[in-house]
């Protein structure tokens, strides 16, 4: 992912913030012969605490998707990968500028991951990953469902579920915030921000402060 220079996080933190707070990434890797990429969107963990190393290399996320679906075959042992993750964005219309001449933009923020995948093959490991990823998401996102009374129906689908690690190598973080206008120009886009109706935009404004 190209990154212009302003656009780059202060730290790892934040590319980490945007793994944990948006995990349905976007799988993609190489595809059949003639070169058109498999590409997958797919909930994905860390396995444990990510590493704050300055591009998350050493981390370990987990993931898994349908067997079923053409992608896993493709899917080589050992093979790269990247896993998109998307953060909070929305639109700047130029009347926020209060200046002429002016162009629109988007506003928005993203984390690239590349990376190794190692499939796993274990039915009792895949059952691993089913399970700490409702853990992590009833926990975060959810009304912390009790799975106990479900772990049957777990095992009868997990032949089906194509559960996979992916050995983190390096990742790219673009936090567009508008860094190449003025303060005050800055100041306007983030108050359009708060005062909109969607929750994401209203994110970008959270985020365009703490960069202030």
């Amino acid at each position: 992912m190209f990154v212009p220079s302003a656009y780059r996080p202060p730290d790892a933190t934040w590319m980490i913030e945007v793994i944990n707070d948006n995990p349905l990434a976007l799988l993609t890797s190489n595809g059949p012969s003639e070169g058109v990429p498999f590409a997958t969107h797919l909930a994905s963990i860390p396995e444990s605490i990510l590493a704050e190393s300055a591009d998350l290399s050493g981390s370990v996320l987990l993931g898994h998707l349908n067997r079923a679906n053409p992608h896993w075959t493709a899917l080589k042992d050992g093979g790269a990968v990247l896993l998109t993750f998307t953060g909070p964005h929305g639109y700047v219309t130029p009347t926020t500028y209060e200046y002429t001449p002016a162009a629109p933009t988007w506003n928005f923020t993203s984390v690239h991951v590349r990376g190794t995948i190692r499939k796993i093959d274990s039915l009792e490991e895949t059952l691993d990953v089913v399970t700490a990823t409702v853990r992590a998401f009833e926990g975060r996102f959810g009304s912390h469902w009790d799975m106990t009374e479900s772990m049957e129906y777990f095992r009868r689908i997990a032949p089906g579920v194509g559960a996979f690690r992916v050995e983190v190598t390096g990742a790219e973080g673009m936090f567009k915030l508008s860094q190449e206008q003025s303060d005050l120009v800055r100041t306007r886009v983030e108050r359009s921000f708060r005062a909109h109706s969607d929750t994401r935009c209203q994110a970008v404004a959270d985020l365009m402060n703490r960069l202030a």
